[in-house]
């Protein structure tokens, strides 16, 4: 083990970009703020605060890769505390930055990624009125995603997550106005929040057991944890992770952020907040290696996803829905590689995939904008010939995602595949690997062929429109995103030897491989077939348009196209018993209880009133009274003796 396992943590040298590196989440955050306060009076200027800002984080985030570069690995966990955040007794926390390579390799994807797409807003978001706003809420966001995963300990690390949620909410709601927005908004923040209550009470167990949510403190001390701990820890991260990662069962708020203007899909399904789940686990590596078992639980829930995800992209008729599904799809592969313990292997297609998840969903907006914001694909059809730069990058992410030979993808998917396979007990998601690399290929095959293949369907709409390639500022990201989809492999071209295997070595400690269920020679050529055979079905069955769907198959589609329904499962099974349990409990609570206590203030009321009205104020009415007492007490007295069998006897005189 080394780095933070060891807790070999070593305080940032002055000057050093490490001392500079709380600047990175800082600055998008206060131009964030300055563009909520004054983004209006700013005008034309106001994008190029929020690009200036993206534009700092990403010089200082690479300042800081090339500095750790030039040390010794044993000295590449640097930490440097800012100010002291809560000194309550034994919790004590700081607001303190963690510098080592998975942080930096985190930070240079979110800012990377994150600017290419703020220069594409540019175009993108040219016309609308809230411009300001907007890129208010991409800074928060990428500045709220610095804090996540430059966070030294895990509470710091737990407000960039929240914070990440909020923005989420923000952004997918942008255009509150539409009620489906509002509806998708609200969706995303309360799913994730059911996986933040098991973020939460993993560091409850955590400080119970350690004392401390330094992450240089807990990490070294996981090795010493009892078995019950760590299981529960595991699992209850794993809930966090699937959150926010959108893993079964939360996976079902991430398709509905496809309300949000494009760029905010490519933002979340590419490089921030949905990436932050595999982030955590892979953080946690020196906890999960300490168990292994729940590692293959990780596995398994992601293999599951994968392969659910890409059987309902497969039926999918929106241009970024498809998009949406194969992002839950091959975060599930992520899954596999992390819960298996190749963190590299991991993080690798982490970094891939923000590449060419954003090359994607950047060009699916390109083609919307021509398209007068259409985003069926049924309807569209030969527009390669209109849109030349958005249709030829599109191509190359759509190779890059299918695992083409050469791309980036294809060198992330083997190791993902490879590592399974060297996997005691991983055959069967090892199967399911390659089941979903087939669909992957076919069903990615198939948007492109609808979208910029075959004839012109769009012509034949009653207002057909007419597309034209986008500006410099939305095909330039476009570009340069597949340059990298292209290029990404170099990355990690050996497991083993690669650059980002030795760079992540300080910062993730990987299981230890005990199985071999295939070679690794062969692997790979079933997976190049695999590939190639899903690519060529694709565009041979949709390079001439939609296909008619048979009968028997019709039933299957329809299934496919709802999402298996699992939103009416899960409004079944809980939104509805939830409605009447707390309809219920309500009722229960103001007849039930409040009706007791109100009552009783009804009765005392009552009696009250009645006695006030004895209270007349006249005296007649007092000596009528004291007359009426007087013969109902000899009354009473006679009645007494009158059953005690006495006389009366009346002693004295006149």
């Amino acid at each position: 083990m080394t780095g933070l396992a060891e807790g070999a943590a070593v305080v940032a040298p002055a000057g050093s970009p490490a001392a500079w590196a709380w600047l990175m989440a800082v600055v998008p955050l206060v131009s964030a703020a300055v563009l909520l306060l004054v983004g209006r009076r700013l005008g034309r200027a106001a994008p190029w605060v929020a690009i200036l800002s993206a534009g700092f984080s990403l010089t200082l985030a690479v300042w800081a890769a090339v500095w750790l570069a030039g040390r010794e690995a044993a000295e590449r966990t640097v930490v440097h505390t800012v100010a002291t955040w809560l000194p309550a007794g034994e919790l004590e926390v700081d607001w303190a930055v963690l510098v080592d390579p998975l942080a930096v390799a985190m930070s240079l994807l979110v800012t990377g990624v994150g600017l290419l797409i703020h220069v594409y807003s540019l175009g993108y978001m040219e016309h609308d009125s809230d411009i300001p706003r907007f890129f208010a809420y991409l800074n928060l966001f990428l500045g709220s995603m610095l804090v996540l995963v430059l966070g030294e300990s895990l509470l710091t690390l737990f407000v960039g997550w929240e914070l990440v949620g909020l923005c989420s909410y923000l952004l997918i709601g942008f255009w509150f106005d539409e009620r489906p927005n509002a509806s998708a908004a609200k969706k995303a923040f309360v799913i994730n929040r059911v996986g933040d209550v098991g973020f939460m009470i993993a560091m409850f167990l955590l400080f119970g057991a350690i004392g401390s949510l330094s992450l240089v403190e807990v990490l070294p001390a996981a090795e010493g944890l009892a078995g019950g701990t760590l299981v529960a820890v595991g699992l209850l991260l794993l809930l966090g992770a699937t959150g926010k990662s959108a893993q079964i069962p939360l996976f079902v708020w991430l398709p509905d952020a496809m309300a949000g203007p494009t760029p905010v899909s490519a933002l979340i399904h590419a490089a921030t907040m949905v990436t932050a789940g595999v982030y955590l686990i892979a953080r946690m590596s020196p906890l999960y290696v300490q168990i292994p078992e729940i590692g293959l639980v990780v596995a398994a829930v992601g293999a599951a996803t994968a392969l659910v995800a890409a059987l309902i992209a497969v039926a999918q008729n929106d241009i970024k829905r498809v998009l949406a599904y194969s992002t839950v799809s091959q975060l599930g592969y992520m899954f596999m590689a992390v819960g298996v313990g190749a963190y590299s292997a991991g993080i690798f297609p982490l970094l891939t995939h923000g590449f060419f998840k954003a090359l994607l969903f950047l060009a699916a907006g390109s083609v919307m904008h021509a398209m007068a914001d259409r985003g069926d694909i049924r309807e569209m059809g030969g527009l390669l010939r209109d849109l030349p730069i958005t249709g030829g990058t599109a191509a190359i992410g759509t190779l890059a995602i299918a695992g083409f030979p050469l791309t980036a993808g294809f060198f992330s998917k083997e190791e993902i595949l490879a590592a399974v396979a060297d996997t005691a007990g991983g055959e069967v998601i090892l199967a399911i690997g390659l089941v979903v690399a087939l669909l992957t290929a076919f069903y990615m095959a198939r948007w492109f062929a609808l979208v910029f293949l075959g004839p012109r369907r769009f012509e034949e709409l009653d207002h057909p429109p007419h597309p034209h390639e986008s500006p410099l500022s939305m095909t330039l990201p476009l570009v340069l995103l597949a340059v990298a989809s292209l290029g990404g492999g170099v990355l990690n071209l050996d497991p083993e030897t690669g650059v980002l295997a030795g760079w992540l070595a300080p910062s993730v400690v990987a299981f230890e491989q005990t199985a071999a269920i295939i070679g690794h020679g062969l692997l790979e050529a079933i997976a190049i077939v695999l590939a190639l055979v899903g690519l060529a079905a694709g565009v041979l069955l949709f390079r001439a348009g939609p296909r008619e769907v048979s009968a028997s198959a019709a039933p299957a589609v329809r299934f496919a196209q709802d999402a298996f329904r699992v939103d009416e499962l899960y409004r079944a099974a809980i939104i509805t018993p939830g409605h009447w349990l707390a309809v219920g409990l309500t009722w229960f609570d103001e007849r039930g209880i409040d009706g007791a206590v109100n009552g009783a203030g009804r009765a005392t009321s009552g009696l009250a009133t009645a006695g006030a009205r004895l209270q007349t104020g006249f005296v007649r009415s007092y000596a009528l009274a004291v007359l009426i007492g007087t013969v109902l007490l000899i009354a009473g007295l006679v009645g007494v003796w009158m059953a005690a069998g006495d006389g009366i006897v009346l002693t004295g005189g006149w």
